[in-house]
């Protein structure tokens, strides 16, 4: 797979590994992923964002509902998003498609 085909955009979707189990700790949740043993922690505002992707939508929604929850400006939100996304794919907690 090329880069531009492997890119994440606000049109893909994602899907939480079937490997990776979590739990939510005073606000924050722990990730780890069995097939790897990686384990991961989430800031509050990753959590939410972790909730947000345990139904079906792109990344898009996952951004406009964001955006409705947070004082901050849509470009901001959406940088950060795809790095957070990227994150989590690279981390193998997570499956992104188009």
């Amino acid at each position: 797979m090329g880069p531009a085909e492997d890119a994440i955009t606000l049109g893909s979707h994602v899907r939480i590994r079937e490997d990776v189990v979590f739990r939510e700790l005073q606000g924050e949740m722990v990730l780890l992923n069995l097939k790897t043993g990686v384990y991961f922690g989430l800031d509050p505002v990753g959590t939410r964002i972790w909730h947000l992707m345990q139904e079906p939508r792109s990344l898009q929604e996952i951004l406009d509902a964001l955006v409705g929850e947070y004082e901050v400006a849509r470009a901001r939100c959406q940088a950060d998003l795809l790095t957070f996304v990227t994150r989590l794919r690279e981390k193998e907690l997570i499956e992104v498609s188009r």
